[in-house]
Order: structure tokens, then C-alpha cells, then sequence
């Protein structure tokens, strides 16, 4: 294995970093933290249009670029160290990714050329009131209707759920846990922003109430899926937030250059040197972590889990 990146790899990232530095400086980054939607269209139609960013691992044949989940980490890392505002990690990371594992290539059709051109964002709702990260937490329930299915029930947490305009729920049947798609402004649903402690980020509670709804994928296998979605997502996560932390230490070290006391630059002294030492460190190891997980996720390899 070859943790060392290809010259197109570094080509990207450098593109993607110029774009960033351009579109998300801190200045936009705060703007859009106080905005209700939490980011800016213009930017998020020229990250979908210019770069090709929301279709980059999704299949060619679903209006997307093909490429793996080694690059989608890579962009990922340079949205981190910008503390990029947009919806990209709820529709590319979430929904995208679930579609994609569904197995269900109606839905893949019918759902991901929009992901990938930036037009539809997406999320996924799973987690609700309670608190719980596993299938036990799921109360909401889907029933038969005419031919598709209405759901009752309250998700919260849900990603940029007060924006979206496709809502992938997860929902009790008779059969078990499944996938549904709803639409964003389906009847019954009702949607309220949440208040959170990061506001690059937003969230929303989404209320259902005999919501109109269609499967994705087999009825009763929804939690197959949604188990390797949040693999691949812890993956997104660890690489958004090794880009964070990169940026964080090269800030460190260029302060430590250039604030002075007793008459020489802080980065001199011994225990400041040793600060900047063990931050190096553990960025490294972070690093290596999440790039090892990155190539994990572009494999699906039985090692996925436990790197995640």
C-alpha cells in the first residue's frame, strides 16, 4: 500500500485548495454561519458546474465523475482547513453514498444526476429525539399506502434537513428497518432549525405526519445500508477535521515565529518548541489514520469497519 498521493491527486488538491482560499475565507465563513440556509448558492453552483465537486465519486453513469472515495477524501481535507459552509457532507456524504450502497438503480436514476450537479441537495434522517445512533433508536414508522408508503414520526440532528429538497428517512415497517425518499416539501412534513454550537453546520428536526414516501432499495434492509454509510461518513469526518487541524498548527508555528517576549520570538524557547513538536505528532498520526481509512472506503474492504 502506497500512502504516497499521484501528481493528478496533488494537482487536485492544489485546485481545490485555490478555489477555498478564494471562496471560503474567514470573513464568507462567518457571513454564512449567521445565514438560515448556512451557505452561499453562488459558490455551491461553481464548486457543482466549474469543478465537479458534488459529482466526483459518484458513478459516470449517474451523471457523476467516477473517481474514488481516496479523492472525495482529499477534497474533504481541503474543506475542512477552509471551514467550508455548505451542504456538501449531508447530499455527497450521506445521501449520495447511501443511494449509491442501496443497490437500488431506479432510485440511483432517479436521484443521483441532481446530487451530482449540485441542483438537489440531500440528506439522510435517521437519528431522532432519543438520542440513539443505532437501528434501536428508530421509532418512526412507515405504513402501505396506495403504491408507495406515509411516514409518522420526528427525526432531529438531521443535516441541513431545514434546506434539503430530498430527504432520505429511515423508518419502522412490518419487514424492519427501511429507506425512504421524501421530498422537501411533501405534504406533512414539518421542518424547524435547530440551534447548534457549530453554526458551519446546520441542523434540523423534521416532523412527519402521514408523509407521502417512497422505498429505496429492499424493504427491511435498510440498516444494512446505513451501517456502511456511517463507516464511510466517520471517514469524511476524519479527513475534513485532519485538514482543520493542519491549518490549526500552521497558524501555531507561524504565531510562535512572530510573537515576541523578552526580546526574542516565542518559537525559540524550549517549551513552545515541544508544544509545536507534539501537535506536529499528532496531526502526522491523525493523518495517516484517515488516509488509511480513505483508502479503506475506496476498497469496501472488510477493514472498513474497524478503521472507521
Amino acid at each position: 500500500m502506497n500512502f504516497a498521493f499521484t501528481e493528478e491527486q496533488e494537482e487536485l488538491r492544489n485546485t481545490i485548495r485555490a478555489f477555498l482560499e478564494a471562496k471560503s475565507s474567514e470573513e464568507a465563513v462567518r457571513e454564512q454561519m449567521e445565514t438560515e440556509d448556512g451557505y452561499d448558492a453562488a459558490v455551491w453552483s461553481q464548486m457543482a458546474e466549474q469543478m465537479g465537486l458534488q459529482g466526483l465519486h459518484i458513478p459516470e453513469e449517474y451523471g457523476g465523475s467516477g473517481f474514488s472515495y481516496v479523492e472525495l477524501g482529499i477534497v474533504l481535507e481541503e474543506m475542512g482547513r477552509a471551514l467550508l459552509c455548505a451542504p456538501f457532507f449531508s447530499s455527497v456524504v450521506l445521501a449520495a453514498n447511501t443511494l449509491i450502497l442501496s443497490g437500488d438503480d431506479d432510485a440511483k436514476k432517479a436521484y443521483l444526476p441532481g446530487i451530482a450537479s449540485g441542483e438537489t441537495i440531500a440528506t439522510v434522517a435517521f437519528t431522532e429525539p432519543n438520542g440513539k445512533w443505532d437501528e434501536s433508536g428508530i421509532a418512526t414508522e412507515a405504513t402501505p399506502s396506495g403504491d408507495g408508503y406515509t411516514i409518522s414520526g420526528t427525526k432531529s440532528f438531521v443535516i441541513d434537513g431545514h434546506s434539503a429538497n430530498l430527504v432520505i428517512v429511515a423508518a419502522k415497517t412490518a419487514a424492519g428497518t427501511s429507506l425512504f425518499a421524501v421530498d422537501g416539501d411533501a405534504s406533512g412534513l414539518t421542518r424547524t432549525s435547530l440551534s447548534t454550537m457549530d453554526q458551519t453546520r446546520k441542523q434540523a428536526k423534521l416532523d412527519f405526519d402521514k408523509t407521502p414516501a417512497t422505498l429505496i432499495g429492499e424493504d427491511g434492509k435498510g440498516w444494512d445500508v446505513l451501517e456502511g454509510v456511517l463507516d464511510l461518513a466517520a471517514v469524511s469526518l476524519a479527513a475534513e477535521q485532519v485538514g482543520g487541524a493542519q491549518c490549526v498548527l500552521e497558524m501555531a508555528v507561524e504565531y510562535a515565529k512572530v510573537r515576541v517576549q523578552f526580546g526574542r520570538p516565542i518559537g525559540s524557547f524550549q517549551a513552545i518548541k515541544h508544544k509545536c513538536a507534539d501537535m506536529l505528532l499528532e496531526v502526522e498520526s491523525a493523518k495517516s489514520a484517515a488516509y488509511y481509512g480513505m483508502w479503506c472506503a475506496a476498497e469496501m474492504n472488510d477493514e472498513l469497519p474497524s478503521t472507521a
